[in-house]
């Protein structure tokens, strides 16, 4: 992939000072979209990632905390169940799945 190549990235944590994820939670609701709220889409290159990652450290501690980052496919199929739903006027699409627009659009009619 590209270093300037934009995609979707799927960006969780698992926090483990009460005050460490709070702080971390109100950076990234600024930087990415929450999906659930240890869950956030992300939209940008590998290198927009990386810088991201660089200044989440700032609100971690690697020996306590666990973060992770994952690009997503470019075919990329989304399942939900149980009582789960999307954040009103929000969707996951990366700019690496341009079908899964057309896909969305073909099921709301």
């Amino acid at each position: 992939m590209a270093m300037n190549a934009p995609c979707g990235w799927l960006v969780t944590y698992d926090i483990a000072n009460p005050r460490r994820l709070a702080r971390l939670h109100r950076f990234l609701v600024k930087q990415a979209t929450p999906i659930q709220y240890s869950v956030f889409h992300f939209e940008g290159s590998p290198g927009e990632m990386g810088r991201l990652i660089k200044e989440i450290e700032a609100y971690i501690d690697p020996k306590a905390d666990d973060v992770r980052a994952y690009a997503l496919p470019t075919e990329l199929s989304i399942d939900t169940y149980g009582k789960g739903k999307s954040i009103k006027g929000t969707s996951l699409l990366s700019a690496c799945a341009p079908y899964l627009q057309k896909l969305l659009q073909a099921t709301a009619k």
